[in-house]
């Protein structure tokens, strides 16, 4: 029996990098997207060449049917979804009185609505089976806070609580819920700040650099694996040291 894991935003960065991991780590893995559906398919592509199992399927997080219909078809290609790793997030820069309603609604229904929609429809096959294993990707912005960021900020607050609440809810049903809180990491997302800010990023690190997709990646294999089967409610924040 294949063992499922159900990526979001998985076309890019970190989520890409965690799709692969997993892949290496024995999982079938389905590479949701919303906007990248070509980078999507070649990541299929490259993880069939290279003799694992993997789908691509379009849906956007925040919307709730969406996401069952997608949960439905990888059941029918891969099988039930037994990890959910809730990476799909979007982050837009700018002064909290010169955010708009657009702007505040679409984050918060893409970053934590959307990984409330995702567990909802997972949820049903975990808690007939009594396993399974959420891992939700915060930021180190939810544990401090971030200038001009706060929406994104709020939204990855929220998902820290998320993460502990449901993990205490799941915990009598065999299902673990931890949560990576991930730090300054080389993405499009911070290159979008420019090569200043990003310098200033690495000098604010105390290992000296930022991190990589691949870093993340590995931090949620580990929480997705039996060496982690004592771990729920956790926050594992990958960081460089940036918070300490």
């Amino acid at each position: 029996m294949n063992r499922v894991a159900l990526v979001t935003g998985a076309s890019r960065g970190i989520g890409r990098a965690v799709a692969v991991e997993l892949a290496r780590e024995g999982w079938a893995v389905c590479v949701n997207y919303l906007e990248h559906r070509e980078a999507a398919e070649s990541l299929v592509r490259q993880l069939r060449d290279s003799g694992h199992m993997a789908i691509a399927v379009g849906a956007d997080v925040a919307d709730r049917q969406a996401v069952e219909a997608m949960v439905q078809a990888v059941k029918a290609e891969l099988g039930p979804v037994d990890l959910l790793v809730n990476n799909a997030g979007i982050s837009r820069q700018g002064l909290f009185q010169d955010t708009d309603d657009e702007t505040w609604d679409r984050t918060l229904a893409v970053n934590l609505t959307g990984a409330r929609n995702t567990a909802k429809a997972v949820l049903p096959h975990m808690l007939s089976e009594k396993r399974g294993c959420i891992i939700n990707i915060s930021s180190i912005w939810g544990l401090r806070g971030a200038s001009c960021e706060v929406a994104y900020a709020c939204s990855k607050a929220a998902i820290i609580g998320f993460t502990r609440s449901l993990a205490l809810e799941l915990a009598p049903s065999g299902i673990r819920v931890n949560c990576v809180a991930p730090g300054c990491i080389e993405t499009d997302m911070v290159r979008a700040l420019g090569e200043e800010t990003r310098a200033m990023l690495v000098e604010e690190t105390p290992l000296g650099r930022l991190g990589t997709p691949e870093d993340i990646a590995h931090a949620v294999a580990f929480l997705a694996s039996e060496r982690a089967a004592f771990l729920t409610g956790q926050v594992l924040t990958a960081d460089g040291g940036f918070i300490v």
